[in-house]
């Protein structure tokens, strides 16, 4: 019995680790947030259709933009 609960207890653990990347520091999560927060005060829903060469910085920016739209 204590083997199995060691077991789904080891299993369990990632589910609560796997939050995401923290991009919080990057500038394309920040220029997302920001516009997120303005396209939500305007009461707009992703006003401005931005595309970044890389794809780190892509995924940062929508993280941020749907943060500051509040989704």
């Amino acid at each position: 019995m204590g083997i199995t609960v060691g077991a789904a207890q080891a299993a369990g653990a990632p589910f609560f680790q796997d939050q995401g990347p923290d991009y919080s520091k990057n500038k394309r999560y920040q220029q997302g947030m920001q516009e997120g927060k303005a396209d939500h005060t305007r009461n707009l829903d992703h006003s401005k259709k931005r595309h970044f060469k890389k794809d780190e910085d892509q995924k940062a920016y929508e993280a941020g933009y749907q943060v500051g739209h509040g989704n």
